[in-house]
């Protein structure tokens, strides 16, 4: 059997630059060989494109010190392919595994750069990682599909914020986020006029549109998504934050910065619940191939989507890959899925007519 030729892409132009590289090492090891042959292909700081021959990544255990390594050589994507100046010849791959958290990978740049290229890729199109990307996107298509999410306003780099007008519509404490940005990068929780400035300041470092949402009071639930047409749940996970919030920090840089129930301790109702507007939500918001869905069963008993990831993470603590194992579905397992759901989307796109012929 001939094995495909996997193109896995990581680093990018990102804050989430390191988180990506740590996803990327995880999925390279894990992709059967037997059935994959590797092409690891990464993205510097700068957004040169390098191909490697090996996994160049460095110190993959720290997402402080994990780096690429300057083995890479410069290629350039080309149809069917990539193609490398320094060998004078184009590579063929039979599909692309993004693993390019934040911008200029998750939101629909490399996608489309992908979709020029005709190469298959797993996750998410240039519509779908978009709007996910978009939090001020997502949650507007959210509201307008009837899926529950909490009460937030949008504010654009140089807009005036009346801090009384906050606190009466969406009250105390609230929480202040960079529009497109992931991992919880630019966050921060403020509970007064003073924090509130601060946090937009900070939301502003990584974007010209910020959000400020209200605190939502319940239990923080991730569940994972698998599927094009039909898509799966996983069973749901709980995040218990050490710190005040899921910041960054408490993600990557400290190894006890949350617990975690997988699965979470819930009943047959709620778990159905969760599942079922966590599908609902990755309809609405065109998603492909996976997603994470994050969101707060609140006390009423509603399941209030906070956001979706269509690049989750695959560091070996991420919880994408830990509900479906829990699920039943091995890590291994699930990157043949993902293959899998990206050459049948591409099957069938190449089914739809591109030119008119009266």
């Amino acid at each position: 059997m001939n094995k495909l030729r996997i193109g896995v892409v990581f680093g990018g132009r990102s804050a989430e630059h390191e988180v990506s590289l740590i996803s990327a090492y995880n999925v390279m090891k894990e992709l059967d060989r037997t059935k994959y042959e590797i092409f690891p292909i990464g993205v510097t700081k700068d957004g040169v494109i390098e191909y490697f021959e090996s996994e160049a990544i460095l110190n993959f255990e720290s997402p402080k010190t994990v780096k690429l390594d300057n083995s890479g050589q410069k290629i350039y994507f080309a149809s069917g392919g990539f193609f490398s100046p320094a060998e004078n010849k184009t590579f063929e791959l039979d599909a692309v595994f993004p693993i390019l958290h934040g911008t200029y990978g998750e939101d629909g740049a490399m996608q489309g750069l992908l979709e020029i290229m005709n190469l298959p890729y797993v996750g998410a199109g240039i519509l779908g990682s978009a709007v996910g990307m978009d939090k001020d996107a997502m949650k507007k298509i959210l509201k307008e599909a009837g899926v529950p999410i909490g009460k937030f306003q949008t504010v654009a780099r140089g807009e005036k914020i009346d801090y009384a007008s906050v606190e009466s519509a969406l009250g105390l404490p609230v929480f202040v986020k960079p529009a497109n940005a992931g991992s919880s990068v630019g966050i921060s929780k403020a509970r007064n006029e003073e924090e509130l400035n601060e946090a937009i300041s900070e939301a502003f470092r990584f974007d010209n549109k910020i959000l400020i949402e209200e605190e939502i009071v319940g239990a923080e639930i991730e569940v994972s998504v698998l599927g094009n047409e039909k898509p799966e749940a996983s069973l749901p996970g709980k995040v218990i934050p050490r710190h005040e919030f899921y910041s960054y920090e408490a993600k990557y840089l400290d190894e006890n910065g949350a617990d975690f129930e997988i699965p979470a301790k819930l009943n047959e109702d709620e778990i159905f619940h969760i599942q079922k507007v966590a599908i609902q939500a990755y309809c609405a918001l065109s998603a492909e191939g996976m997603a994470r869905v994050d969101g707060f069963l609140a006390q009423d008993g509603r399941f209030i989507i906070n956001e979706i990831n269509t690049i989750p993470g695959f560091t070996k603590i991420s919880m994408y890959p830990k509900l479906w194992e829990v699920s039943g579905l091995s890590y291994s397992r699930l990157l043949d899925k993902l293959i899998d759901l990206a050459l049948d989307r591409a099957e069938k796109r190449r089914q739809v007519l591109t030119n008119f012929v009266g």
